[in-house]
Parts: C-alpha cells; structure tokens; sequence
C-alpha cells in the first residue's frame, strides 16, 4: 500500500499547518483520496458552499478525479437552519449518485466568519491520471 499525502500546486493552499489530501493506493488498482475540511470565504453559506465545492474539485481534479468520485461528505454548519440554501448548492455540484453523508451543527469553526466547513472521501477509478 502506498501513501501520499500533500497539497497540489494547482488548488488553493491550506490556511494553516496540516495537509489537504491523503491519497491511499492499496494494491494498484486505483486510490482513495481524504481531503481535509474545507472553509472559503463568502457572504452566507451558499457563497461559502460555492466556494468550497470549488476548492474540493480542484483538489479532487489534481489527481485524476472529479465531484463524481465523492464516496463520502462530511458537513460541518453553525447553523443548521441553512441547510436547504447548502442543499441546494451542493445539488449543483453533485450531481451524480449522492455519496454517503454526514451532516452536523456546531458551535463554532476554526475562523469566526466560518459558517461552514465540508470534508470529502473520494475513490480515483482504475486508470485516471495520477491513479
């Protein structure tokens, strides 16, 4: 099993100290990449959910996969009263057979002005670029 975790050049760069994709191949025949919470700045959460849907395509994009592959999303909200305005943005980016989900509320995000923070797991096929 192979290992790799880092930042691509070709997405933004992390606001802190930690890695933004761990990419797992266990036996060649594909992979599957964590990417770390991601927040984007954005006046309410369907800015903020644009923002960080983008983020998590290019991401996903650096190493051969796209919003597709998503297996598994995580959502992160200060206030779960916003999540038809979420639902809704996430509804235009994903746009193939949902992913596993989970969605919480919180008291607060790692910034003040965070109103919503969303991980991803995603399965590279066999075969793509970077796979």
């Amino acid at each position: 099993m192979r290992v790799t975790i880092g930042n691509p050049a070709s997405a933004p760069q992390p606001l802190g100290p930690y890695s933004q994709v761990a990419r797992v191949e266990p036996d060649g025949t594909g992979a599957l990449l964590y990417l770390s919470g991601q927040i984007a700045d954005g006046d309410g959460v369907a800015a903020q959910s644009r923002g960080i849907f983008r983020t998590l395509s290019a991401l996903l994009d650096a190493h051969g996969a796209t919003l597709d592959d998503i297996i598994n999303i995580r959502t992160f909200m200060t206030d779960l009263g916003d999540l038809p305005a979420y639902a809704a943005v996430r509804a235009e980016f994903l746009t193939a057979t949902p992913p596993t989900s989970t969605t919480v509320e919180v008291p607060r995000l790692f910034r003040p002005e965070a109103l919503i923070e969303v991980d991803v797991v995603a399965a590279v096929p066999s075969g793509a670029p970077g796979a």
